[in-house]
């Protein structure tokens, strides 16, 4: 495994080595636990980062107690989505606040382990402006399982998404991905899409602007807490793949 960079010393928060994104919906009963994983890995690896929180509009306690917990923790910061409520929406909000020099977002839930950061991280070494994590490829290791209905949806999903959209890349949706500041900046100003398809909107916008892309087999452990609803988001999402294919970016 590959070590990141250490800061350099003069490096100050406005502009920093990493930024993590982390959209939130209802995350009170598992936010904390997510955050402590990032702290303990990232402290490990001292690069100078801070980590995002952003608020989707919770009607439970995620609020408080996050901002409580960035009171006491530095380089931990909470902010509000300031754009259409969804993940995506989330997630711009975030990537357009971030300062660093690399930009990753990751789901609230953890189901793919802080430690694959340096297997993306080593890609963008090697040229690539956006890394993603994949649970379908042949070498990665999905340790628990998604209920068989939910991923026969998934495959579904992405056979559609990759005749219509990004052919080549066989998971859009695993919430984890890396992107250089150039990428990161210039994709997520042009996103449209806020809802659950948003990443197969900034994937698209990587390939028609010319960006390297490249998709990393990882492990990857279910959360059985899924802010998916089956049927109402799974029209939403294929309502969206048309407005991606159709619309004039």
């Amino acid at each position: 495994m590959i070590s990141l960079p250490l800061p350099e010393e003069n490096t100050t928060i406005a502009s920093c080595f990493l930024s993590v994104i982390i959209p939130m919906y209802n995350e009170s009963d598992r936010i904390l636990p997510t955050l402590e994983k990032f702290i303990d890995y990232l402290d490990k690896k001292n690069p100078l980062y801070e980590i995002i929180l952003v608020d989707d509009f919770s009607t439970d306690s995620t609020l408080d107690v996050v901002s409580q917990y960035a009171q006491k923790q530095s380089g931990v910061v909470v902010i509000k989505n300031r754009f259409g409520k969804g993940k995506g929406g989330a997630v711009k909000t975030g990537a357009l606040y971030s300062k660093g020099e690399h930009v990753l977002f990751s789901d609230a839930d953890a189901s793919t382990p802080v430690y694959e950061l340096d297997n993306l991280f080593q890609k963008i070494q090697n040229g690539y402006a956006v890394v993603i994590a994949s649970r379908a490829l042949a070498s990665s290791h999905v340790l628990v399982h998604q209920p068989f209905y939910r991923e026969w949806m998934g495959k579904t999903f992405n056979f559609i998404v990759q005749n219509l959209l990004v052919p080549g890349i066989h998971d859009t949706q695993c919430g984890f991905k890396l992107f250089t500041k150039g990428a990161a900046q210039n994709l997520f100003a042009k996103q449209q899409i806020y809802g659950f398809c948003f990443d197969v909107e900034i994937l698209y916008l990587a390939r028609k602007n010319g960006y390297k892309i490249k998709e990393v087999p990882v492990d990857w452990i279910n959360s059985s807490d899924s802010r998916i609803r089956l049927f109402s988001d799974s029209a939403k999402m294929f309502l969206d793949l048309l407005k991606i294919r159709f619309r004039k970016y």
